[in-house]
């Protein structure tokens, strides 16, 4: 019996699935798009990272600062966000909202007024919440009061809080 010689199969001479010119530009393409979504996400990063980093290193006043409080000038406005709350320690009505007033005329983010229930209503304070005293005596001098004291409080999501006293006067608007 003569032997045929074996016939080449048909399917050997077609690339196999997944393989070929159609799936290396597919790959090229979800690459294409991971390196575009690793570059947005790390554009966000950096962005987060740069707002927290000026809100804990706000930039620095422009000129020479003194070195207290000085009753003669102008309070200087704050740089950058200051966040504060007034609080009323005495009986009489609005001290809080003219406070408020004096305050965010001069600049400041006023976030909250309340009622100061625990405080000597006959001396008014200015409260350091954060560790910048700065902040707080800018505050202290846009209302004029003197007396600035640090007390570290997390919990009140602000920078600076007002106890406002009896001894309080709003001070005179320019004209």
């Amino acid at each position: 019996m003569p032997r045929s010689s074996p016939k080449p199969r048909a399917s050997a001479s077609k690339p196999a699935r997944g393989k070929g010119a159609k799936a290396g530009a597919g790959g090229r393409l979800q690459t294409l798009a991971l390196f575009v979504t690793l570059l947005a996400v790390g554009a966000l990063l950096a962005s987060l990272g740069y707002g927290i980093w000026q809100h804990f290193h706000p930039p620095a006043a422009a000129g020479p600062v003194a070195a207290g409080p000085s009753r003669a000038t102008t309070p200087r406005r704050p740089v950058g966000r200051v966040n504060v709350e007034v609080l009323n320690a005495t009986k009489t009505n609005g001290l809080a909202r003219t406070a408020t007033a004096v305050l965010r005329d001069g600049g400041f983010d006023v976030v909250s007024t309340d009622n100061g229930p625990g405080f000597n209503p006959d001396s008014s304070l200015v409260l350091d919440r954060v560790g910048n005293l700065d902040l707080a005596r800018q505050t202290a001098d846009a209302l004029g009061i003197p007396r600035v004291e640090t007390r570290r409080d997390s919990t009140r999501l602000v920078d600076v809080t007002v106890v406002l006293g009896n001894d309080w006067k709003a001070p005179a608007l320019p004209r």
